[in-house]
Parts: C-alpha cells; structure tokens; sequence
C-alpha cells in the first residue's frame, strides 16, 4: 500500500456563479441565501429556449402576467455574461430573446464552461431546474420537457432533462414530454430514476401539442392542492428528486393530431438526412413543424406554456401555503 502527501485544494470563487436575484424574486424569498420562500410567497421559474424572435419575448412576457395574475411571483432564468439570473427583468429578458439561437443552450454539463468563461446562455430544462433549486424555487413551468430520442435505445440519446429530475427537488409542471420523442421509454427512464409523474386532470400522459400519447398516466391530480400536497410530501420524506406534472394542452389549442404527426415524421427524416442531433435537434424540429403546419404548432405552444404557468402557479400558491 503506497501513500503520498496531497496539499489542500485551492478555493476558488467565481461572483459570477452565484445567482443573482431580481429585486421581486428577492422580495418574495426574503433573504435568498437560506433558500426558503416566505410563507404567502410562491416564486415559480419559468424559461424561453427554443422560440423564435419576437414571439419568445412576447410569450416570456405574457407567462409572466399569467403567473402574477393567480397570486405567484416569476422568476424568468437565464444566464447573461456568465451571470446566472434568478428573474430577468425587461431589458435582460430582450437581450437573450433577441440573440436566439446565438445564445447557446444550458444544460447542467454547460455551466462550467459558460459561467466559468463569462458567456450567455439560455437554460434548458435541465439548467433551470439546477438553478431554481439552488435559489430555494420549487416549482418550474416549461413548455415540454426532453426525454428519450427516437432510436435513443440504440444511439443512447437520452435528454439530461431526465436525470436531473431524478437528482434535482423541483417540481416541472408541463405539458408532457416533446411529441418528437419515445414517450413510453421516457417514462420507463423516469420510473428507474425514481421520479413521481402526475397528470393534471387526464388518465393519459400527454405528447405536448396532443392531449394523447396512448400511454397511461402513472398517476392522476385533479386540483392545485393535491398537487401541492405530493410536493410537500416529497420534500418532508427527504427523496432529493423532482417531480413531473404534465398538463394536457387544452382541447381548443390543441393542434389537428394527424396533421402535426405527419409533419413530425418529416422533420424527424430530414434532421437524419442533415445529421442534426444533440442540442441543436429541438430547435430545428420546432421550426420545421411550425413551417409545415402553417404556424398552428407554434401558436398551440405558445397557448400550452401560458396554461401551464396558470396551473403551475396555482400549484406554487398552495405549495407556498403549506410550507
């Protein structure tokens, strides 16, 4: 057995990668860095990746109305010259919308580099969630979450959306999981990784822009209540993971089922034919489905994630009523 003397690791400290709180987030939280909500305040996180300029300012804008209209503060995340932002407010939220995709996409594996580097960064589901957790928000509203990709039993393309909420406590309310995507292995991956998954008013797991994906909820909530209260009780058992509650899209935003799964089908076969895979796969899809369907997928997303942020922020109400 050989042994050798190894010197204390150097501290290191980046300002820029503590997070950085809007001045209504903070009144909300109170003093942030114990991460605990005030009790009456419910803070609820909210991203915008993957939109074109102007409807992802526009729709920013407006999930933000929705949310303060049923009693929540909002916490729009980003992150702008490596400078995580817990909140951002008009000029911020203009920057990053303006830049599209410019603004490279956040997971948890990219902080390092766009933090460490001083870089802008637009956070995925997977980012925002590491963030909101570690600025004490439980709860996060999203459009759709990513998951396993078609072929991804083969090719082992799995979203780290799906990870993180296995080792993140926040709870992502949304609209299922990206109808581009293998919805029964996405749930099998969330059921290994512990996570409890809910749907909002419906027995069938939604596929974003359809209220239908033919797999069966794993669970069922009807009110911001009981949603409210599995939360609570994820935390009081201490399980250290997130929570999925989809919401199905509402029937009259719903887009025409056959119309929007041919366009999918297409875009799927021209992304293989161009080799786009990885991060820069979603925001293609989208683009190309919305130009196929005559902008109805675009226009049923930007109706689906204001539905969300109505739900979730009526769930962030309760939550923030209990504890």
């Amino acid at each position: 057995v050989s042994s050798h003397h190894q010197a204390p690791a150097e501290k290191c400290h980046l300002l820029s990668s503590v997070p950085r709180l809007s001045s209504e987030v903070r009144l909300g939280s109170g003093f942030w860095q114990h991460a605990t909500p005030s009790p009456g305040r419910a803070i609820i996180s909210h991203c915008f990746a993957g939109m074109p300029y102007p409807q992802n300012l526009q729709t920013a804008l407006e999930v933000e109305a929705v949310v303060r209209q049923h009693g929540a503060v909002p916490a729009t995340i980003a992150i702008i010259g490596g400078q995580p932002c817990i909140g951002c407010d008009k000029e911020q939220l203009e920057y990053i919308a303006q830049r599209g995709t410019a603004v490279r996409k956040v997971s948890r594996r990219d902080m390092p580099l766009v933090v460490g580097n001083s870089l802008d960064g637009a956070t995925t589901v997977s980012g925002t969630m590491l963030l909101a957790a570690r600025a004490g928000i439980k709860v996060f509203v999203t459009g759709g979450i990513g998951g396993v990709h078609r072929g991804g039993h083969v090719s082992m393309d799995v979203s780290a959306d799906l990870t993180e909420l296995g080792r993140t406590p926040v709870a992502v309310v949304c609209a299922g999981a990206k109808s581009v995507l293998d919805i029964p292995r996405t749930l099998e991956y969330l059921e290994t990784q512990g996570v409890c998954v809910a749907v909002y008013g419906a027995d069938e797991f939604p596929a974003f822009f359809s209220q239908h994906s033919g797999c069966k909820a794993p669970c069922r909530v009807d009110t911001p209540q009981q949603a409210a209260r599995m939360i609570c009780a994820s935390y009081d058992l201490h399980l250290d993971t997130g929570m999925l509650i989809a919401v199905p899209i509402p029937a009259e935003y719903a887009a025409e089922g056959a119309v929007i799964q041919r366009a999918i089908e297409e875009s799927l076969a021209e992304a293989d034919q161009q080799g786009i895979a990885g991060a820069e796969i979603t925001p293609f899809l989208l683009e190309s489905i919305r130009s196929k369907t005559g902008g109805a997928s675009l226009a049923a997303n930007i109706q689906l994630i204001k539905n969300n942020a109505a739900i979730g922020s009526q769930v962030a109400v309760e939550l923030a009523a209990l504890r």
